[in-house]
């Protein structure tokens, strides 16, 4: 989850290495450090806080060179402190190490290592990789040209856990090292000049082309050019691909935050999404990139859907889709838990792994593991060139551009929508007749449309935020294909704002969850007209019974729902296939606009960071 930038090249590394660090700080923010190679001697400033106390240091000790590391940090091992940022030496001081990763069995390293003699300045795992490393080096001949690498080699031999890192060394004035297992890593290549990231947004502008480092991969840069190794295996050679346009594109347009600029990107992203695979000659969509063809698609009797947080939110919304259009049976799991389920599988089972960045640990591993027991897998991700879309057999890209606010938005939409466009097309292979097809196509054309209507009335949603912001809890409820939008406007509530939040079935309050209503609990309900609209009625005026507050998301033209509900946010009418994509967006203001009034940080909220790439 944190953020690597190296550097090696004809200009000063400082700058490029800083603005790789902002574009990287979603990643991560309690801490975040730069050493930099000049004259043999090795740079090192670091500092607790967001990458902004950096800069302010660097003002006072700035550090020339043209070979350079940097990190910013979401701790793991260690209390974010300037002691536990990277980067991290070894005993000589003369190598540096940034890491993005978890060394599992760092303890029993360094226990050894302390055995021998080494004294450690951190609480860090890396620290213990940095000496390891270290110790390796000190073992070779001073001779050896490739004595770096070798040693990062020989010590990653003894590691257990995951890792992106780079290396630089102090009697090496011309060489950086790479190295990845299980953590992105990618080597940017511009203008005489390479980089090391743990994503492409972080040399977006600099490097014109990538290569995109596959696990147990070692790479060695010097001035005229890399070579890369596997620790694993032989290399059977590498791909440089074009950074594309939508990689570059990362400033606000003038927006306070990433996360309202991603809500207003969503009917761009929606558009994105559909664009080339809407169908009307034939009623029904095309997803090439699924890499099978309709007697495949025919064979499937089961999909499995894995995902973490927002990824299995948009699951659990493309699990009824799924079942209610193509009548196959559809199990929504977190990825987490899958990976350690012995889960009855077979032939005939699609795994579909949801994960915006590509690089979600958990989401990654349950990849690995339906491979391993010869399932499909398939990916739904927005990053091109990201290990699930490389491991999976096949997928669909959501092209949502570049998501930096950590809370998700135009990635959650843009999901849904594919899942809709999969439930097309699984549909119309099965059930679903062509006037069906053509006139669920007919809708979705104009979904860009609606949520752009919803967006331009904003304000409505600012206000009923200011009304409830210092409620004591928040209440999330809804049905059927509303059931994931109430699960995911209760993880941006509390993501963003910290009120405690929960989503549930509007049905479950019976079970226990109506216990937690009084004048201080307001309950939102995803009310639009859909086969539960009387249903949903029902228990909002169970609520209302017991003097809590209701705010209600309703479709344009209910006249009823304002008898029962304090507040009400109306969406367009459609089918309620559809509805979630324009429900979920007044949930996603509300978070928002909930977050900016209490004065919280929206796009760096506490403990989290964008991409979960660690365990």
């Amino acid at each position: 989850m944190c953020g690597i930038v190296g550097y090696l090249g004809q200009k000063e590394a400082q700058p490029l290495l800083l603005n790789g660090l902002r574009r990287l700080e979603y990643r991560g923010y309690d801490s975040s450090g730069i050493a930099i190679l000049e004259d043999g001697h090795l740079g090192v400033v670091k500092r607790k806080g967001r990458i902004s106390e950096l800069e302010l240091a660097l003002q006072k000790q700035s550090l020339p060179g043209k070979l350079g590391v940097s990190h910013t940090r979401w701790a793991t091992h260690g209390i974010p402190s300037d002691a536990n940022a990277h980067p991290h030496l070894d005993q000589s001081h003369r190598l540096a190490i940034v890491h993005n990763g978890v060394i599992e069995n760092y303890q029993l390293l360094k226990q050894r290592l302390s055995d021998s003699g080494h004294r450690f300045e951190s609480e860090t795992d890396t620290e213990v990789l940095a000496h390891l490393i270290g110790e390796a080096y000190d073992r070779l001949s001073p001779d050896d040209p490739h004595r770096l690498e070798k040693a990062v080699r020989t010590a990653l031999t003894e590691v257990i856990g995951t890792y992106g890192l780079a290396v630089i060394h102090a009697d090496s004035p011309n060489l950086l090292v790479g190295a990845r297992r299980g953590s992105p890593l990618i080597l940017g290549i511009g203008d005489s000049e390479f980089f090391l990231s743990s994503d492409v947004t972080a040399v977006s502008g600099q490097a014109q082309r990538v290569v995109y480092l596959s696990d147990g991969d070692i790479v060695a840069i010097r001035p005229n050019g890399f070579d890369i190794s596997s620790l694993t295996r032989p290399r059977a050679g590498f791909e440089i691909s074009e950074v594309e346009k939508s990689e570059v594109e990362t400033d606000l347009s003038g927006y306070p935050h990433y996360m309202l600029k991603e809500i207003f990107d969503q009917p761009e992203a929606i558009r994105n999404a559909m664009r080339g695979r809407l169908d009307l000659e034939e009623a029904t969509a095309k997803l090439g990139g699924l890499n099978m063809n309709p007697q495949q698609l025919l064979r499937i009797q089961r999909i499995v859907i894995v995902g973490c947080g927002t990824a299995r939110h948009a699951g659990i919304v493309g699990e009824y889709l799924i079942e209610s259009l193509a009548h196959l049976p559809v199990e929504v799991d977190y990825a987490s838990e899958f990976r350690y389920r012995n889960a009855p599988l077979d032939g005939e089972t699609v795994v579909f792994a949801v994960s915006q960045s590509g690089e979600t640990a958990d989401t990654l591993a349950a990849v690995r593991e339906s491979k391993r027991k010869g399932m499909r897998v398939l990916g739904i991700c927005n990053q091109v060139g990201s290990t699930i879309a490389r491991e999976t057999e096949g997928g669909v890209y959501m092209h949502a551009g570049p998501e930096i606010g950590v809370a998700a938005t135009k990635s959650f939409t843009s999901q849904v929508l594919v899942f809709l466009l999969l439930a097309v097309l699984l549909g119309r292979l099965r059930y679903l007749s062509a006037r069906q097809g053509k006139k669920l196509l007919e809708a979705i054309e104009k979904l860009p449309e609606q949520v752009a209507s919803v967006l331009a009335r904003h304000e409505e949603v600012r206000a009923i935020a200011e009304k409830y912001a210092h409620a004591d809890g928040m209440l999330f409820l809804g049905r059927q294909f509303q059931y994931g939008i109430a699960l995911e406007g209760a993880l941006k509530m509390k993501e963003i704002t910290y009120i405690r939040a929960e989503g549930h079935p509007a049905a479950e309050l019976k079970h226990g969850v109506i216990a937690l209503i009084d004048e201080r609990m307001p309950s939102v309900f995803l009310c639009p007209q859909d086969g539960v609209y009387d249903k949903n009625l029902s228990n909002i005026a169970e609520v209302k019974a017991r003097r809590g507050p209701v705010i209600a998301i309703a479709s344009e033209g209910d006249d009823r729902i304002g008898e029962l509900a304090d507040d009400v946010f109306f969406v367009p009418q459609c089918s309620e296939l559809l509805a979630p994509i324009l429900t979920v967006l007044p949930l996603q203001l509300l978070a928002y606009y909930t977050a900016v009034g209490l004065g919280r940080d929206v796009d760096k909220p506490r403990n989290l960071a964008k991409s979960v790439t660690v365990e």
